[in-house]
């Protein structure tokens, strides 16, 4: 039986483990990011930009934030860095002002080419097998459904 203190222990925490798992991953994308000059947040804009790309489309700011999680005052500043590299373009729509539309450039989808191989550098060496891998992400993605369908905590 936990008792309250054994309740609020660090290592008792789940927030703790997943906080402590995402900086570690992180931590090992940042070498492999930087031969591309990607921070990370930067990544998943062009991961999101380059799935898009493959049929053609282009992505809605807006749509972009939903998916990534991000606001526009996290997103407007990481896109506006991109374009300035050459590596998306922002377009405003003739009909309706307010929307944007990302794409990546040709420089930008060179840039795919890259990071194929960064997946499987990533997991080189780390012993995790694919099997648990996909197994956790799709926990993750379990929880993390979960508690968007429940949406913001009340915070009495």
């Amino acid at each position: 039986m936990k008792t309250e203190d054994d309740l609020l222990a660090l290592d008792n925490q789940l927030c703790f483990a997943l906080y402590a798992a995402n900086r570690a991953i992180t931590a090992r994308y940042r070498p492999l990011l930087a031969e591309l000059n990607l921070t990370y947040p930067q990544y998943l804009v062009m991961l999101v930009l380059w799935e898009a790309n493959q049929d053609g489309k282009t992505v809605r700011v807006s749509d972009l934030g939903k998916r990534l999680r991000l606001d526009s005052g996290t997103l407007t500043p990481l896109l506006k860095r991109l374009a300035d590299r050459k590596l998306v373009t922002r377009l405003r729509d003739t009909v309706d002002e307010r929307v944007v539309t990302v794409a990546p450039t040709e420089k930008g989808i060179a840039m795919r080419r890259q990071a194929r191989e960064i997946p499987g550098r990533l997991l080189c060496g780390t012993g995790i097998g694919e099997e648990r891998i996909v197994a956790l992400r799709e926990e993750l993605r379990s929880v993390l459904s979960l508690l968007e369908a429940q949406g913001e905590p009340s915070g009495r």
